[in-house]
């Protein structure tokens, strides 16, 4: 059903896009009670986390008059620059905004991106494309249908995982980019599905500090929270999916798959 908590991947490379892969990005739609523009339809329509590449993919659903709201983990490029391509589509190209699209983002992100889009001596109107919210710790935000949590999370410079939540009860929990924490563990606990990073082939040299997932690790996360189905993330340029699929399912013996660019995951 069309209303059913669901999410596209619209890229999950890592450091940067590959052929037919764009950098992180997904598509979370679902729960009624969006706007999303004209021809919204009623589902709330999520763009969680902009990597570079993931504008163009977006496109391939929606209208960026359709989203009800932006979500970004932290300010990493991966995540995030695909903001700077989306401000130029939402103020100067076919769409007319009825008000600024909701963009719930790590502190810093409206001076970050007016820094790279002001040419002169005139800051660029970031606030005319997005109402920038600041995240902080245990973060709550309606967005249509959609009941977001921000949790801040273990990546070495300010990073959240977010739980979305729809009013039947299906749970996605999005680790961003980070390594095995506490927070992110609660975040995800009794979820429906964990997405959940994988970007490290190896775990890091002793005395340096971890911040992202081995395989093995996003499964033992997903086992800890009482995940009941783990989908593996952002791999990085050493691990290919299946030997990524192998040693997280040496870790978790629920489902786990693979998000392959291009596919739609419902969460019920």
């Amino acid at each position: 059903m069309k209303d059913d908590l669901r999410f596209t991947v619209l890229g999950s490379a890592s450091p940067y896009p590959r052929a037919g892969n764009p950098c992180s990005g997904y598509l979370v739609e679902g729960g009624g009670g969006g706007g999303g523009g004209e021809g919204g339809g009623g589902v709330t329509r999520l763009w969680m986390d902009a990597g570079s590449g993931t504008l163009g993919a977006l496109r391939e659903h929606i209208r960026l008059d359709q989203l009800d709201g932006i979500w970004i983990s932290h300010l990493h490029a991966d995540h995030c620059a695909d903001l700077l391509t989306a401000y130029y589509g939402l103020l100067y190209a076919e769409v007319e905004l009825a008000a600024p699209v909701p963009l719930l983002a790590p502190p810093g992100i409206a001076d970050r991106l007016a820094d790279f889009l002001t040419n002169g001596p005139a800051r660029s109107p970031v606030e005319d494309a997005f109402r920038v919210v600041e995240l902080h710790d245990r973060h709550r935000a309606r967005i249509g249908g959609l009941t977001l949590t921000s949790r801040a999370v273990s990546h070495g410079m300010p990073a959240f995982g977010v739980r979305v939540e729809s009013e039947d009860g299906a749970r996605l929990a999005y680790s961003g980019d980070s390594a095995p924490c506490e927070a992110l563990t609660q975040l995800a606990d009794d979820c429906t599905v964990l997405l959940c990073e994988a970007d490290s082939a190896q775990a890091p040299p002793a005395g340096t500090e971890a911040v992202h997932h081995t395989p093995e690790e996003a499964g033992t996360t997903a086992a800890t929270a009482g995940a009941h189905r783990l989908v593996v993330t952002h791999l990085g340029p050493f691990l290919e999916p299946s030997a990524a699929l192998d040693r997280a399912a040496a870790r978790y013996q629920g489902p786990v798959e693979y998000a392959a660019p291009g596919r739609t995951f419902v969460v019920a």
